[in-house]
This record gives C-alpha cells, structure tokens and sequence, in this order.
C-alpha cells in the first residue's frame, strides 16, 4: 500500500493511546480488539505521578499500571507483547521521536507524545497511525501534524436525548374517566418504557381534559398518578414533572431514580425532602446520605484551613443551604437564632450523613436514602463503582445536569449520569424525570434559559 493510499476500515490499525483515555477508563486496553496498541513512555511516566492520587483518577492510575506489569509477563513490551483480543501492546520510548516544527514547545508532555505518534505516522501506510486522546486541543494538534486523531469512542454512548421519562397520548375520554374511577387502565404501548409517566388527553373532546398515569409494563397498564395532599417537609410539587419525581422518590419499589435538569429545577431540594421524610418521619430507612463528587467551578481557591469538616464545608454547602430551606421554610431565617446550623441536630443523631463522594468506594450501604448531587460530573466507571455499593434496601438518587459538567475528562455524551439514565431506562426498579421548569426564581430560570 502506497504512502497516499488509505486503509480499509476493517483493516488493522495502530492506536497510540494518550493518558487521558487510560485514566478515564482503566480498561481502555482490552476495547480495541484485534488492533495494535502504543503506549509512549511518556504516557507512562504520567501515570506514575497520578497512581500516587488518593481519589478516582489515582485509583485508575494503579489499575492501569498493574495491567500493562502483568502483560510483561508475556513478553517485552518494547517489542511488543499479545493482547487477548489479537493485537498487541508496545510501550514506544520515542527515541526516534521526530522534531515538531518550531512553535510546539519541545519540553511538554504533551507534545513529546505527539512527536511520537507523528514518527509512527510517518513510517506506515496513511491513515493506519490513529491517536486517540479525550482532549480537544491535542486532537486539534495532531491534525494539525497530518495526523489521524480520534474521540476515545468507548466512553460515548448513543443516548436517546429526547427521552425525558414523560410522553403524551391522545386517547378517548372514556379511558380517561376510567382512569379517574378505578385508579389504573390497561394500557398496551410498546414505545413506551417501564415507570414512564403518560399525560393523557381527551381526543373526542375540546376542554382539555387530561390525566396522569405511570406505565407498568409487566401488567402492561397505567396507573393514576396525582398531585401530593401533603406536603414532604414542606414542599409541594409545583410543576408536573416535580409531581412525577416525587412519586419515584416517595416509591419504595423504585430503587434507582434519576433526576436531570436544568439548575433550579428543584432536583436536589426535591430528593432531600423526600430522603427527610422517609428516614425521619417513616423510618424506610436508617440513614440518609447526601454525597457530591468534588469539582471546583472557575478556578481553585487552593488549600482551605481547619479540620476535615470544615475544609469540606465549601464543597457542601449547596446541600446544607437545601438543608437550610426544608428546615427554616423559603425566608432562610433560622427560629431558633443564632448558632449551630438548624440541621445540625440530624447529623450529630445521624439522621444525615453529607459527605464527599471520595469517601464512598469500599462501602457497603444497606437501608440507607443515598442521594448522589452533581452526578453529570461522575465517570461511568465510577457511578458503577456508587451504584454497586447499594446494600439490601437501599434507594438510589442521581441528580444533576448532563450540560453543566465541571469535570474535564467527561462530556454530555460520556458521563455518568447520561450513562446510567440510558442503560436504566425500561427497567422496573428505576425511574427517570427530566425537570424543565425553573421554580428557583423568575431571574435564575431566564438565566437558565437566555445564557
């Protein structure tokens, strides 16, 4: 094959893997099947400092470093060693590495790998040399170069975007009033999914009328759903979806939600109040525990003083002001005066638990209320790693927004949060709701909407 001819998709290629992609996903080795795999050494080294990390990314680092250790055993990785799916793994030590031209800067991690993958490009067929990086501007840089560079394609998923757990039908008045009457209706639709929620309307009639029913696909009906007599701590729904993600959090059959949206949709007030009422006045469950993975938005202040408490407190404290609102009502004024924080008292009973997700991995959680914030932030390997801590009795809640994502190494497509709404979706133990409509204020939903 020629220099200016291009392979065949089905033919075999090399990808040269940057640290990013071993990071996001430890097992990145094994999804390239029968293809060849480059590591450069400098891909190495950057992995050696991260693996030193007490969080997700260092616990990658480990796993990723005691992969490619136990693929030694097979043979020497600078010559290139077996890979179960057909290919082979080679750690290059760019010794030929070629020189970029004058305005890359020579003494970057980053373009020392480029330089690599640029002498690999060189020496085979066009097109058969593909980097793969989870950061834009390196793929930016390598086309630049006249090198094929790729998304790391694993980490996305083709996600239904318009699937929010709500659809409309038109169906006769007749099924509407028997719904009213009897509190459920068969209901036979195979577009729909298990725990979506359906607003019926009147086809046969010009007023308006309407119902709301949750799809139970076993029995393959509909069953009423209606707006909350009571208040859950205070709070009512004031939107149809807030009713519908109050029926799946109040639902101790419904073992996973999801709750997405965007901000001031009510996503995380909604699930506490529910995690309050059932833990405190139910007894459901033993304990609730609020948990968000923890992402500066802008730049980092740096290190914070005082005790383990209190350097958290700034990463938590969008939960306690939720706290804060269930327990003093709308006005924040505290009744009881100055001093401890009103929710204080529910976690020195351990009523509440809040803490950083870090501290999750490793657990067993039984009978507990967990409540995951911000989890548009999470990895799919670690909402796995949450979601599998879930011990007898435990309800699991995902909140957050899948296009406010703080986290660098995820997108709207790869994120946990989308991840797991997908994977989850027609399953009878979960539920889903997007909230559209803001209630935080009238100014924070036109922001929401016009920035």
């Amino acid at each position: 094959m020629s220099q200016t001819e291009t392979p065949s998709t089905t033919g075999r290629r090399t990808y040269v893997l940057d640290t990013n992609v071993l990071l996001y996903d430890p097992g990145a080795l094994a999804s390239f099947g029968e293809h060849d795999l480059v590591l450069p050494i400098t891909v190495i080294e950057e992995i050696d400092k991260f693996k030193r990390d007490l969080n997700e990314t260092g616990r990658n680092a480990r796993t990723i470093s005691r992969a490619v250790d136990g693929l030694r055993a097979e043979g020497s990785l600078s010559k290139g060693v077996p890979l179960p799916g057909g290919g082979t793994l080679v750690v290059d030590l760019g010794l030929d590495a070629d020189q970029l031209p004058r305005n890359f800067e020579p003494n970057t991690n980053d373009n020392r790998i480029l330089a690599t993958v640029h002498s690999l490009a060189r020496k085979q067929p066009l097109g058969s040399v593909v980097f793969v990086t989870r950061d834009v501007n390196m793929r930016l840089k390598a086309d630049a170069l006249g090198i094929k560079a790729e998304d790391y394609e694993h980490a996305h998923i083709q996600f239904d975007e318009n699937y929010t757990g709500v659809a409309e039908r038109e169906v006769p008045e007749k099924l509407i009033q028997e719904l009213y009457q009897r509190g459920w209706v068969s209901f036979e639709d195979t577009t729909l999914y298990s725990n979506q929620y359906v607003i019926l309307k009147a086809a046969d009639r010009s007023d308006n009328q309407s119902a709301m029913g949750r799809f139970d696909e076993r029995q393959q009906r509909l069953v009423r759903v209606q707006r909350q007599k009571d208040a859950v701590w205070g709070i009512y729904p004031r939107n149809k979806e807030q009713i519908f993600a109050l029926d799946l959090l109040l639902d101790d059959s419904i073992r996973l939600v999801t709750l997405d949206g965007i901000a001031g949709t009510g996503k995380t007030l909604l699930a506490i109040a529910c995690g309050l009422q059932k833990v405190a006045d139910e007894g459901a469950y033993r304990r609730l525990v609020v948990a968000r993975p923890i992402f500066p938005m802008g730049r980092d202040v740096g290190f914070l003083p005082g005790d383990i408490s209190e350097k958290l407190n700034p990463w938590m404290k969008p939960i306690f002001d939720n706290l804060e609102l269930l327990l003093n009502g709308e006005d924040g004024d505290d009744k009881r005066g100055r001093g401890a924080p009103s929710y204080q008292p529910l976690i020195d009973q351990k009523i509440i638990e809040v803490e950083p997700l870090t501290y999750i991995r490793g657990r067993s959680i039984p009978r507990q209320f967990l409540i995951i914030d911000e989890a548009q932030n999470l990895t799919p390997h670690e909402v796995k790693t949450v979601i599998t801590r879930a011990g007898e009795g435990t309800k699991v809640i995902l909140t957050g927004d899948p296009y406010q994502i703080d986290n660098p190494y995820v997108d709207a497509t790869s994120n946990g949060l989308t991840y797991v709404v997908e994977h989850f979706k027609g399953q009878a133990l979960a539920g889903h709701v997007t909230l559209k409509k803001g209630e935080r204020s009238e100014l924070a939903e036109m922001a929401a909407k016009l920035l």
